[in-house]
């Protein structure tokens, strides 16, 4: 092996001839870099560097695109970090130039095997983004060895780069939740596309002006277009979708309706074992799951406890009838059939003295219609729910986040129907 012209290196084979290919030649075929030449090839401590141009001479400005021929200065050695080749590190290493723009002063010029702001080629931050839709962010940052933030600094730089026109348009059925990501009460508010799925929207926050900054980007003209809004019975949200978009329906969710119903008689059972007789806070104690089960799951020995608190604690029992009552009238699909049975409901649970059901009849009261908007439309927040199942194992996996953006830029990548493959040559 010898050193060729210009730092190259050309192989020799035994008897001295040069072969057809040269080393550069074969680094740029394995590269498989576009519109990038190879120049030369230097062995470090480290790994190898490869020194590349553009096959352009004319810079490009890195903030408009458009050529620009006058030049500010140069910075020497400047490298992106590339794919391994085997167990080595490859480094790209190119003199880049800073350049007059008319349009946007000085910038620096536009290269076409990385981002202007980014130390890593293209191919190195897909295959980051690939890894980390699939793995926790210490086996990608162990694996392609970067540092551990880095992974989130690439995501951030991926995802946009994927992003097919504006997912803002076309909204109709939309979802809102939010999610707890740390401690100290930090939240995020994520916006659900129901029709096309995956999320559209994110932002730090779980007040009415963190939504009230979704529906000012989205716009008044797309508010008008949106039919549905589910929602659990938060105050704020409703507060925000109320002002933006009054003509959209209003939908509660069906699990925050049932859920208030469950921790109701939940109240109620811990309120009959407190005030039981010591023999029988036993047997009281015993009965949470079969009482807080679907009738069709119980086993024999669940209805045997669930018959035997209709016959010795009938305030639990009511309760319990109360429970599995709203949970058939939601099941109904037949509007005004629904709205005379909740009349009734509310009702019978204002009049059973039990104080946990009298507070939750008149929630239900205050939303009766959004309750029994999702009755009409069968809308719900499951696929909301769904996603924030997902969002919560991302959030395990990566043994949690120090701030929003990180964690919003890997949302966008795991569930928004981004799809990544392999840098494969």
């Amino acid at each position: 092996m010898r050193t060729g012209e210009r730092g190259t290196f050309r192989l020799l084979d035994r008897k001295g001839n040069h072969p057809p290919m040269r080393a550069t030649t074969l680094l740029a075929k394995i590269l498989g870099l576009k519109k990038t030449r190879v120049c030369g090839v230097t062995w470090t401590d480290e790994g190898l560097v490869v020194d590349v141009a553009p096959t352009t001479r004319v810079p490009r400005c890195s903030g408009c695109t458009c050529r620009v021929r006058g030049v500010h200065d140069r910075y020497v050695g400047r490298t992106w970090r590339h794919l391994d080749l085997g167990p080595y590190r490859l480094w790209l290493r190119y003199t880049i130039r800073r350049v007059r723009c008319s349009r946007c002063g000085v910038c620096v010029e536009l290269v076409p095997w990385a981002e202007p702001q980014s130390w890593f080629t293209y191919d190195f931050e897909e295959q980051i983004a690939y890894l980390a839709q699939r793995a926790d962010k210490t086996t990608v940052s162990t694996l392609m060895r970067i540092a551990w933030a880095t992974v989130g600094a690439v995501i951030e730089r991926v995802v946009p780069r994927h992003r097919t026109g504006d997912r803002l348009d076309g909204l109709t059925q939309i979802g809102v939740d939010e999610l707890s990501y740390r401690r100290h009460h930090e939240y995020v508010t994520v916006i659900v596309d129901h029709v096309r799925g995956g999320i559209v929207w994110a932002s730090p926050g779980k007040n009415a002006a963190t939504l009230a900054a979704f529906f000012k980007e989205l716009g008044n003209e797309r508010c008008a277009k949106l039919e549905a809004v589910t929602l659990d019975m938060s105050a704020a949200y409703l507060k925000a979708v109320t002002e933006a978009t009054p003509e959209a329906r209003v939908i509660f969710d069906r699990f925050h309706v049932q859920r208030l119903a469950h921790d109701a008689l939940d109240e109620v059972r811990r309120e009959q074992v407190r005030a039981a007789a010591p023999e029988d806070k036993r047997e009281l104690k015993h009965t949470r799951f079969a009482l807080q089960k679907n009738p069709w799951n119980l086993s024999a020995l669940e209805e045997q406890k669930v018959a035997a608190v209709q016959k010795t604690n009938l305030p639990l029992y009511r309760a319990y009838l109360l429970k599995e009552t709203l949970a058939g009238i939601l099941d109904g699909r037949q509007v005004h059939v629904a709205r005379g049975k909740l009349l009734e409901w509310i009702g019978w649970a204002a009049r059973a003295r039990l104080r946990p059901f009298q507070k939750l009849a008149r929630t239900v009261r205050d939303h009766l219609e959004g309750i029994l908007a999702y009755v009409a439309t069968g809308l719900s927040n499951a696929r909301t729910e769904g996603i924030n199942g997902k969002i919560r194992t991302i959030t395990r996996r990566s043994f949690g986040f120090h701030g929003p953006t990180s964690l919003i830029a890997l949302i966008f990548l795991c569930c928004s129907g981004i799809t990544l493959l392999p840098v494969h040559r």
